[in-house]
């Protein structure tokens, strides 16, 4: 028997070691931060079981059929939605959930609130199930700044106001990236111990990046700047070598690869999706809060994305995002617009 391994496995920093660790830096934490996050995260356990037995279990679109025991089964999305919704209430420390899955915002009742206001995607990408391609949970987590009745002014905040963001993907292994403001931790879930465990410490993204990202069957529609842009990637005109294109179409795996490796993520406006695609609240500032922590940028065409102030829950922005020096060059090319 190896002693030695066996010592090292018990020194393992779990997510709840690290978040506690970071809690013993403000004296004054009452624990209700870490509380919240350890619902987050037993929720994203229970989605990861669920998406790895997905194609077994049947769910994949069966929502709205009933299972031999009269209970009716639901997709994979909605089963996630309702998870977090409950993991999340059941905390007792959140007033407002903010889901793309839910068309108004979910207030919680009074006897269970909390100083807390989440916005998430419980499942993104899931349109990928089927084919087996990464998948995964994105969050932003904005504090309540008064003691009032709950609104949804309360989350249409911009992205600097976030206190934490992060996202959890569901692929080759199950890994839960997270910054609470200071730096970009990655963890990765070991199942034998049902932990996730600190893999990936203080996550810094590379200056510049030989990879972009970007669906290219929208190029007809697409602006000067991002037609310049993409242009200049597979046609470098200063010697440099062309850049490579990787685009899964999960905007969690586009995202983790991004921050990982360096590059650039865009999703920008275009003639069939004028504001853009992707949502605010929960895909474009928290992906945008972690990509500055790890010492990216992020730029929606016309200002930083984390200086946004939403107007509506669901409302959609324009995105670029990954490498300081390539968000850099789109910047200069919308600059060289106007």
């Amino acid at each position: 028997m190896d002693h030695e391994a066996d010592a090292y496995r018990t020194d393992l920093m779990t997510i709840t070691r690290f978040v506690l660790n970071e809690q013993s830096k403000y004296p004054e934490s009452r624990g209700d931060f870490t509380i919240l996050l350890s619902n987050i995260v037993l929720g994203c356990k229970f989605v990861c079981s669920a998406v790895n037995k997905a194609g077994l279990a049947k769910l994949i679109g069966l929502a709205g059929e009933t299972n031999i025991q009269g209970e009716e089964q639901k997709k994979l999305d909605v089963l996630s939605n309702d998870v977090f919704v409950k993991a999340l209430v059941s905390s007792g420390r959140t007033s407002v959930l903010v889901s793309e899955e839910d068309e108004e915002a979910t207030f919680v009742e009074s006897s269970k609130r909390g100083k807390y206001c989440v916005v998430f995607d419980p499942l993104d990408g899931s349109s990928n199930i089927d084919c087996g391609v990464s998948i995964g949970t994105i969050f932003g987590i904005y504090t309540m700044s008064h003691n009032d009745e709950p609104t949804t002014e309360d989350v249409l905040k911009p992205g600097n106001e976030m206190v934490a963001a992060g996202y959890c993907m569901y692929g080759s292994s199950c890994m839960l990236v997270l910054s609470t403001g200071t730096g970009v931790n990655g963890f990765t879930l070991d199942p034998s111990l049902g932990e996730f465990i600190l893999t990936h410490p203080d996550i810094k993204i590379p200056k510049k990046g030989n990879i972009y990202s970007v669906n290219e069957g929208n190029a007809q529609n697409w602006d000067g700047p991002t037609t310049k842009y993409v242009e200049k990637c597979k046609f470098p005109k200063d010697g440099s070598p062309a850049k490579s294109l990787r685009y899964v179409g999960s905007m969690v795996a586009d995202v983790h690869r991004t921050l990982l490796y360096g590059g650039i993520f865009l999703y920008p406006a275009d003639k069939k999706s004028p504001n853009g695609k992707l949502r605010v609240l929960y895909e474009v500032f928290p992906m945008s809060f972690l990509m500055e922590q790890a010492g990216g940028q992020a730029f929606t065409g016309k200002k930083r994305a984390l200086d946004l102030v939403p107007e509506k829950i669901h409302e959609r922005s324009p995105i670029f995002l990954g490498s300081y020096e390539d968000v850099e060059e789109i910047k200069a090319l919308y600059a060289a617009e106007d």
